[in-house]
């Protein structure tokens, strides 16, 4: 949304820290080319009331979740448009404060009522430049259900799997979606719109072991070490699926670094406006076009929160990991070993030190997210 990395956003995890009137996100950039802009999913940016509700950061809609741990829940008892709580038929005895809780109804899947209000956006604002930021919650697990938190409606083509129940329901949870993704690329077919529309699909971070969902029953994470929660690559490296008829040429894998910081600069270009200075990433459109653009020695950073502070940095082929500040940074040559599983450190002390510096230095101080330095 900002297109800076997580060393210098002022959200740098799920703590409830709201973005502030000064932080400048994409849908505020957009609708300055007069675009109208729509957030139909999960917001962790800011709740109700607060300056980072997505109605007060540039979004003229918005359906769903304001809460981390309430998205949790595929049940809910409501949930919101705009600042404006919708209450749903499902019951849920144990909710907390949030919204959090397991349904003993189980009536009404938010998913497909977030689905239909996209639905419903884009085929309202065919005739003029739109925005739609679609943030699903599937296959998130609802982690207060503990081993049978991967809740959707139905088994479907997996019910006769000889299977665990948590794989047969995760692997219909994407099945739905996808059916769903397949839906709204019709829609864009049958509107006439879908050479005018450029679309991005890709996840946040690597699989998960939650809901009772085991990541190494489909090997979701193949080669790649770790998965969420872990910056090594099975935690952060993600495919992005670009799709932008007669102007990308379909079928074509790009092994290009890129990064959520990226996003908004090449938003930008697409939408003919400058990206302002001072972000952490640039400006991919030249690179999806088929045109040269050389990434290959900037550098990419990455700090994580929860369960210790953690660094990760990317430069050319080398990956560095580091546990926190003063601690021994762990070097991966990456083209010779995807796995991470070859600590490389010793043998290539200037990659180290340059590494160790870029880390040192690249991240500013936060508040809500302070960090011991030795």
């Amino acid at each position: 949304m900002t297109g800076l990395h997580t060393g210098h956003t002022r959200v740098r995890g799920n703590a409830r820290v709201p973005l502030q009137p000064g932080d400048r996100i994409l849908p505020e950039f957009l609708k300055t080319r007069g675009y109208q802009t729509a957030l139909m999913g999960k917001w962790g940016l800011g709740e109700p009331g607060t300056t980072g509700a997505p109605n007060r950061k540039g979004f003229d809609h918005f359906f769903g979740y304001l809460n981390q741990r309430h998205a949790h829940n595929y049940y809910p008892s409501h949930l919101w448009k705009g600042e404006q709580k919708v209450s749903l038929d499902n019951i849920v005895p144990n909710e907390d404060a949030t919204g959090a809780g397991i349904s003993t109804n189980k009536l009404t899947y938010s998913h497909d009522l977030i689905f239909q209000e996209a639905m419903q956006f884009v085929k309202a604002h065919t005739g003029q430049p739109f925005f739609l930021y679609l943030p699903l919650t599937i296959p998130h697990a609802n982690n207060e259900a503990k081993g049978k938190g991967m809740e959707v409606p139905s088994l479907g083509d997996y019910a006769a799997k000889d299977w665990p129940a948590p794989q047969k329901a995760h692997a219909a949870m994407i099945s739905h979606m996808d059916r769903d993704i397949g839906r709204l690329f019709l829609q864009l077919q049958t509107l006439k719109i879908e050479e005018d529309t450029i679309v991005f699909f890709t996840s946040d971070n690597g699989p998960h072991k939650e809901g009772g969902n085991d990541p190494e029953f489909n090997d979701s994470n193949g080669p790649l070490r770790g998965i969420k929660r872990s910056l090594h690559e099975g935690g952060i490296r993600v495919p992005m699926i670009v799709k932008w008829p007669g102007k990308i040429h379909g079928g074509v894998v790009n092994d290009t670094v890129w990064t959520f910081t990226d996003v908004l600069p090449t938003l930008l270009e697409v939408a003919g406006k400058p990206a302002p200075k001072g972000l952490d990433g640039v400006s991919l459109l030249p690179t999806l076009l088929g045109q040269s653009q050389d990434l290959t020695q900037r550098f990419l950073y990455w700090e994580f929160h929860e369960r210790g502070f953690k660094q990760a940095a990317r430069w050319g082929p080398w990956k560095a990991i580091r546990l926190g500040f003063g601690q021994p940074l762990q070097l991966f040559h990456l083209e010779d070993d995807i796995g991470e599983s070859h600590d490389v450190a010793n043998r290539y002390p200037e990659v180290v030190e340059k590494l160790t510096f870029f880390l040192d230095h690249e991240r500013t101080e936060s508040t809500h997210w302070p960090v011991q330095r030795p």
